[in-house]
C-alpha cells in the first residue's frame, strides 16, 4: 500500500495485483506500464518482471494494518478483473474490503463485463457494501460508453466513472445509476489533447443528473503547467454515500 497518493481523487493505493495488458485506446500511454517497465530485470524489485501480470498474495491483508481511514484506489498498477486473475483471488480482495470497512475502496476497471459477471457470482453482501465503490474507465464513444451500461447492471453500492483520458466529445451520456463522475486529460509523453467543450458538456450533464463531478487535470506533456482549473474554479466533489 502506498500512502499519500499523487492521484487527486484518492488518498492511497493498494496493489495486490501488478501488471496488465492493453485492451482499448485509453491504454495507449499507460502510466503504470511506463513506470513498471522501467524496473524490468532488476533483481528483488517489486516490478522486476516489468508489467507482466503478477498476483501478490502477501499484499491481500495490507489494509487491515492501516488503521487510519483512507480512500484507497485498488490496483492502481493493474486491473483486478483481468482474465488472468482467478475468481478466488478477486474474492479474497473483496473479503479484505469487508474486513476493513473503515476505509473506502475505489475499484476501477476497463473490463466491465468480467466485473459484472464476477460480482454477480459473489455473495451480494460481499460486494454491495457502502465502502466498496465500483467504477469503469470511459475514454471514448466506441469503447468507453458501452462500459457504463455494463456498470449499471453490476451489483454495487456505489458506481462511478473515470472519464480519463478523455479522447473525444462523448455526446449525451446516460448517468442513471451513476454516483460520481471524474474527468481528466491524458498526461505524459505523447499525451493526446483534450478540449474544454468536451469537459464542460460532461460537467453540465452531471449537474443536470445531480451527480457529483471531479475534474482531475487538463494533462499534457507537462501536466503541472496546465493545472486543474475549469471555468475559473476547481471541482473536487465526492459522491454522496449510501447507507
Amino acid at each position: 500500500m502506498s500512502d499519500g497518493s499523487a492521484i487527486e481523487w484518492t488518498d492511497a493505493t493498494w496493489n495486490p495485483v501488478r501488471g496488465c495488458t492493453k485492451i482499448s485506446p485509453g491504454c495507449k500511454h499507460c502510466y503504470a506500464e511506463t513506470f513498471a517497465e522501467r524496473w524490468r530485470g532488476l533483481p528483488n524489485h517489486p516490478y522486476g518482471q516489468g508489467f507482466d501480470l503478477r498476483l501478490v498474495p502477501e499484499k491481500i491483508a495490507e489494509p487491515l494494518r492501516w488503521r487510519k481511514s483512507r480512500r484507497i484506489f485498488v490496483n492502481s498498477m493493474s486491473d483486478l478483473f483481468q482474465e488472468g486473475v482467478p475468481v478466488e483471488f478477486i474474492r479474497s480482495v473483496f473479503e479484505t474490503m469487508n474486513r476493513a470497512p473503515w476505509h473506502t475502496y475505489q475499484v476501477l476497471t476497463k473490463r466491465a463485463g468480467r466485473m459484472r459477471s464476477v460480482c454477480a457470482a459473489l455473495p451480494r453482501d460481499l460486494v454491495q457494501q457502502p465502502q466498496i465503490w465500483l467504477g469503469v474507465s470511459v475514454e471514448d464513444r466506441k469503447y468507453g460508453l458501452p462500459r457504463i451500461d455494463v456498470l449499471r447492471a453490476t451489483p454495487a453500492a456505489l458506481r462511478f466513472l473515470s472519464v480519463e483520458p478523455l479522447l473525444e466529445d462523448l455526446g449525451r451520456v446516460d448517468l442513471r445509476g451513476i454516483d460520481w463522475v471524474i474527468v481528466g486529460g491524458e498526461s505524459g509523453p505523447g499525451a493526446r489533447p483534450m478540449q474544454e467543450q468536451w469537459v464542460v458538456s460532461l460537467l453540465e450533464q452531471a449537474r443536470d443528473a445531480g451527480v457529483p463531478f471531479f475534474f482531475k487535470q487538463w494533462g499534457g506533456v507537462q501536466k503541472g503547467r496546465h493545472g486543474r482549473t475549469l471555468l475559473g474554479r476547481t471541482f473536487d466533489e465526492l459522491p454522496h454515500l449510501r447507507h
